[in-house]
C-alpha cells in the first residue's frame, strides 16, 4: 500500500534527504481518489503531495488564461527538478479537456483522476454575493525554514491572519482561498523551496484581478505570509490599478508590521535587532501558537549573524535605505534568520491578535478610499468632470 506524505510538513533536512525518484505531486484541487492516484503512478511505496493550488485552471471558480496559469504550475514542477527529483507531477480533475493543461510542458507530467469534491455544481470564488466587500487574497509560500519548521510556516501564517479578519468582519470582507505558492528568489541556497517565478507570479495575480473586476468586484487586498512577494506584490498592485481605474487594489509589507503589529513586536520580543526575519522569534512563536505540532524545537539553531551596516541590516521590519538581494547562505548556515529559541506560543498569540487587527484597519482603509474616490469621481473632480461630460 503506497504511503502519502505531506512535503510541506517536513524540514528543508528532511526533502533534502528523499530519494530523488521518489514521486512529488501537486494537486489542482482537493478530494481526489488517492487508491486511483497510487495505481496511476504505478503504485510505488512513498509519494509526497504538495499543498493543493486552490483555483487558476478552468472549471476551477476562478480560472485564468491557461498560458498564464501553465506557466505558474511548470515554474512550481522545474523547482523540483531543480532540486533533482526525476518523478514529478500535478494531478487534475479527471473530465477536463486536455486543452486546458497544454501551455504546461512536459505533458507526460500530468496526472488525471477523479476529484469528489468540486465539479459537482457549478461554484465561483468569491461568490458573487459577496460584491462591496473587500476581497482578501492570502499568498503564502512553501520554503524552507531552517532546521526546526516546517515549509508550510507562510502559507499557515497567513492563511490563519486571513480567516480570523474575515470572520472578525464578515460584513465587510471575504477571504480567498490562501495559495501556497509565491517566489523565491534564493530557491537554490536550500533544498525544497519552491518558485513560481517573479514575471509569472504577477501575471498570474493581475490576471485574478482582471477576472473578480469584470464579476463586479472593485475592493482587493493581497496579504503576503512570505517576504520574497512583496516587490512583485508592489508591482501587481500598480498595474491592477492602472488597468482598472474604478477599483482600490493595495497590499502592504508582510504581517505585524504596521502600527499595531509593530507596537507589538516591540512590547512583547525578547530578542535584540536582528531576532526576527525568517524561522525567527516571530514565526517560530507563531507555529508554536498555531500548529505546535509541526515545530521541533530540539532543532533550533539561531542564526543572527547578517552582514550589517547602517543601510542595510535584518530584521522582521527591515531598516535600512540600501534595498539588495545578496545570496541567503552569505547570512545564514541553517537557512534561518533570527533567534528561534526565544519563541513562545503566548506570543505567537499576542501577534496573531495584533495582526488580525492590524488587519482589520486595513480592510476599512481600503473601504473609506473606495468610497470617498468614487463620490469625486461621481461629482466630477478634475478631469473626472470632461471624462463624465464627454458625449
Amino acid at each position: 500500500m503506497t504511503d502519502f506524505f505531506a512535503y510541506d510538513e517536513l524540514t528543508w533536512p528532511e526533502v533534502a534527504e528523499l530519494p530523488r525518484d521518489l514521486p512529488l505531486v501537486i494537486p489542482l484541487g482537493k478530494g481526489y481518489d488517492l487508491t486511483r492516484l497510487a495505481s496511476a503512478l504505478g503504485n510505488p511505496p512513498r509519494v509526497g503531495i504538495l499543498p493543493p493550488i486552490p483555483f487558476g485552471w478552468r472549471s476551477s471558480g476562478l480560472a485564468v488564461p491557461e498560458a498564464i496559469f501553465g506557466q505558474y504550475v511548470a515554474n512550481l514542477l522545474d523547482s523540483l527538478r531543480d532540486d533533482g527529483f526525476t518523478r514529478v507531477y500535478y494531478l487534475a480533475p479527471q473530465g477536463l479537456a486536455p486543452q486546458s493543461f497544454a501551455p504546461i510542458p512536459n505533458p507526460e507530467s500530468r496526472i488525471t483522476v477523479p476529484n469528489q469534491t468540486q465539479y459537482a455544481r457549478p461554484i465561483f470564488l468569491p461568490p458573487d454575493s459577496e460584491h462591496g466587500k473587500v476581497i482578501l487574497i492570502p499568498i503564502g509560500h512553501t520554503e524552507q525554514h531552517g532546521y526546526h519548521l516546517p515549509l508550510s510556516v507562510d502559507t499557515i501564517i497567513i492563511d490563519s491572519i486571513a480567516q480570523g479578519v474575515a470572520s472578525r468582519v464578515a460584513t465587510r470582507s471575504e477571504a480567498l482561498p490562501v495559495m501556497p505558492y509565491g517566489v523565491s528568489t534564493h530557491r537554490s541556497s536550500f533544498a525544497a523551496t519552491l518558485n513560481a517565478g517573479g514575471r509569472a507570479f504577477e501575471d498570474f495575480w493581475v490576471a485574478v484581478v482582471d477576472v473578480l473586476v469584470a464579476r463586479g468586484f472593485d475592493r482587493f487586498y493581497f496579504m503576503s505570509g512570505h517576504g520574497g512577494n512583496m516587490s512583485f506584490l508592489v508591482n501587481i498592485v500598480k498595474y491592477a490599478g492602472e488597468r482598472h481605474r474604478r477599483i482600490f487594489c493595495a497590499t502592504a509589507f508582510l504581517h505585524t508590521a504596521g502600527m499595531i503589529g509593530a507596537a507589538a513586536i516591540e512590547k512583547y520580543r525578547t530578542s535584540a535587532i536582528g531576532g526576527m526575519g525568517h524561522a525567527c522569534e516571530l514565526e517560530t512563536s507563531f507555529m508554536l501558537h498555531l500548529r505546535p505540532d509541526l515545530c521541533h524545537m530540539e532543532r533550533v539553531v539561531d542564526e543572527t549573524d547578517f552582514v550589517t551596516t547602517p543601510s542595510y541590516y535584518m530584521d522582521w521590519i527591515e531598516g535600512g535605505a540600501l534595498v539588495a538581494n545578496p545570496p541567503w547562505d552569505d547570512d545564514s548556515k541553517t537557512g534561518a534568520y533570527g533567534a528561534g529559541s526565544h519563541a513562545t506560543a503566548e506570543k505567537g498569540r499576542l501577534w496573531l491578535e495584533a495582526a488580525i487587527e492590524e488587519k482589520i484597519g486595513h480592510v476599512e482603509e481600503i473601504h473609506e478610499q473606495h468610497e470617498r474616490r468614487e463620490q469625486r469621481r461621481e461629482e466630477g473632480y478634475g478631469l473626472w468632470g470632461k471624462i463624465k461630460s464627454t458625449p
